[in-house]
């Protein structure tokens, strides 16, 4: 539904849009009590972005209304904050899920509520009763007309630290420039992020790193003072200085991985950026893994544990790929720099960052697996396409991390070599993913994941072992023949491990 507003700094939006939905929740809501849609709700059909959540306040009892507009929309309901009396409704439609909150004023008028929100683009109301009659006691209608994300009151931030990580995300989202006098709120407020609870830290960070221009949001975030009490160890990142081929300290070489990656992941969409794959390098890129461009999105937007997708996990990784070089960097006898083992310390550091943020355990060993295998690809493709063993032992290792493994070396590749990367060079790169990645979505049975044609009690009883290791080292051995062609039959594996065991 459309709405245009008259009268008020609205008009320069013309008609804002709100999904279908509306109609039916004003419905529902009828004249049980005053009731205002608020948040960004209204700051998105403003700006004509889509719009999935509806947030509402009312005079009334939140939770009891949202009661009754599930019940009248025959939407699920559950109870979000009994303290604050807050109601969620999920509305299911056909490829899509609303959510629908519902919440008691905070005071006892409508200001005080929006005075106490974050910024002043979010704290702008449009009563149910007359959508076309916006309240706007902060302005926030004229700092959307002018881009501009400001704090609602002096002590907006520091009453609740997290909103300094929120106004990142959203001048990164929105593309808007943060106030200066709100830049330095956020600086004073950041102190008390340590004293947040992790699960909030994480929830708004995470959201950050699933969202647009990654790398500028990091930026932001470093220069406000944020970044390394969120992830500690990216500080003094951009002291370590490296060798060629790379053309940058190793803080400068993530900040360009991870906008590398994002132009990577634009090229391989199902909807792709044109202007990206115009670019020789990303062009070359989408004509040899152009073919895996749904089974690549499929991957990176399912979750492993709440409602995080692999996405965000993956630029996380990307952002704590080298933090290991901070420890490892030694200079020998020659003058020469290395960082021996930084991929290794680097994995054990990503995973307990991971524990630190309070991810679940199945993210934390996904993100170190990453981390400590991201340089693999690459070690792959200076002997040319990887052979079937090389590839079942590289997903044996990684797993199906092995996929955001093969997108961060990808970028790694660009971010170290620069204008000075060789055609041939990423030519042999590509080839070695595209071989990776056909193993991985194309053929796992064949490759990774044999079929069983022997059992361990068989093993034992055909060789007399008694239970143990050994035998878990035999049937591991017969995998890894079975995926590389060797044995097919159940036949030829019972030869094979019989063969096996008179070598030990």
């Amino acid at each position: 539904m459309s709405v245009r507003q008259t009268g008020t700094p609205g008009e320069i939006w013309g008609a804002a849009e709100f999904p279908p939905l509306l109609d039916a929740v004003r419905q529902a809501v009828g004249g049980r009590s005053e009731v205002y849609l608020v948040g960004g709700a209204v700051r998105d059909a403003y700006l004509h972005r889509p719009v999935s959540d509806l947030d509402f306040v009312g005079t009334g009892d939140g939770i009891e209304l949202g009661q009754h507009v599930a019940r009248s929309l025959q939407a699920a309901f559950y109870p979000l904050d009994t303290e604050r009396r807050v109601g969620r409704v999920l509305v299911e439609s056909p490829g899509r899920r609303l959510t629908l909150d519902f919440s008691s004023l905070r005071g006892q008028r409508l200001i005080e509520d929006l005075t106490a929100r974050d910024f002043t683009v979010n704290a702008v109301a449009l009563p149910l009763a007359d959508l076309a009659a916006a309240i706007d006691p902060l302005g926030g209608l004229d700092d959307l007309r002018l881009k501009t994300l400001r704090a609602c009151a002096p002590g907006a931030l520091k009453d609740d630290p997290v909103r300094t990580l929120r106004a990142v995300r959203l001048a990164v989202q929105l593309e808007f420039r943060i106030h200066p006098a709100t830049r330095e709120l956020i600086r004073s407020a950041a102190a008390g992020l340590p004293q947040v609870a992790a699960e909030r830290i994480r929830d708004e960070f995470m959201r950050i790193m699933a969202g647009p221009r990654v790398a500028s949001a990091l930026r932001v975030m470093q220069a406000l003072g944020l970044l390394a009490l969120v992830v500690p160890e990216t500080a003094g990142l951009e002291r370590v200085a490296q060798p060629p081929p790379h053309v940058h300290d190793v803080w400068n070489h993530t900040l360009l991985l991870i906008d590398r990656l994002e132009t990577l992941l634009a090229v391989l969409a199902p909807q792709a950026d044109e202007d990206s794959a115009a670019d020789l390098v990303f062009g070359l890129a989408s004509v040899r893994l152009g073919r895996f461009r749904e089974r690549l999105q499929a991957h990176l937007a399912r979750t492993l544990s709440g409602d995080r997708p692999v996405r965000s996990l993956t630029f996380l990784a990307a952002l704590l790929h080298d933090v290991g070089k901070l420890d490892t960097r030694r200079v020998d006898s020659e003058g020469e720099v290395h960082f021996i083992g930084h991929d290794q310390l680097g994995g054990e550091w990503a995973a307990r960052r991971a524990v630190q943020l309070h991810l679940s355990n199945i993210e934390a060993d996904y993100l170190g697996r990453i981390v400590r295998h991201h340089m693999r690809p690459q070690h792959l493709a200076r002997d040319g396409p990887p052979s079937r063993r090389a590839v079942y032992h590289f997903f044996a290792a990684a797993s199906e991390c092995g996929v955001d493994v093969c997108l961060i070396s990808l970028a790694d590749m660009l971010a170290v070599y620069g204008p000075t990367l060789s055609q041939d060079s990423w030519a042999a790169m590509l080839d070695t993913v595209r071989n990776l990645l056909e193993s991985y979505f194309e053929h796992p049975a064949e490759h990774l994941d044999p079929p069983v044609l022997i059992t361990g009690d068989e093993v034992m009883q055909a060789l007399g072992l008694r239970p143990g290791p050994q035998v878990g080292i035999l049937l591991e051995a017969l995998r890894e023949a079975q995926a590389v062609g060797e044995v097919t039959t159940r036949e030829a594996a019972m030869e094979f491990v019989r063969a096996r065991r008179a070598q030990s």
